[in-house]
């Protein structure tokens, strides 16, 4: 069992950041507003979401102006797209130890 526990990333065990991921590893890009509606967060729930996968360096921020207003968008980094992944086999591989 510890085999298939030991590639599980801590960074994804929190729910809004393991969706978080999942949106950017789909999309090429997403914004701070799309992301907060989507996962129905507040701006400071998912700001300290973000801010925790930025520290380890799993997602690239964009910051532009649309008009006059800024916006900021993110992506998955290459390093959050293969941890992601790592995680996601390890999931599965937990649950086909699970079959009997």
């Amino acid at each position: 069992m510890r085999s298939a526990l030991e590639h599980f990333d801590k960074a994804f065990e929190n729910r809004i950041r393991l969706q978080i991921m999942s949106i950017l590893v789909a999309n090429e890009n997403y914004d701070f507003n799309s992301l907060k509606e989507l996962l129905e967060v507040t701006d400071g729930n998912l700001a300290s979401h973000l801010k925790a996968l930025e520290k380890e360096e799993y997602i690239i921020i964009y910051k532009s102006f649309l008009g006059r207003k800024p916006n900021t968008s993110y992506a998955a980094s290459e390093k959050g797209r293969t941890a992601f992944l790592k995680h996601l086999q390890a999931l599965e591989n937990l649950i086909k130890q699970q079959k009997l």
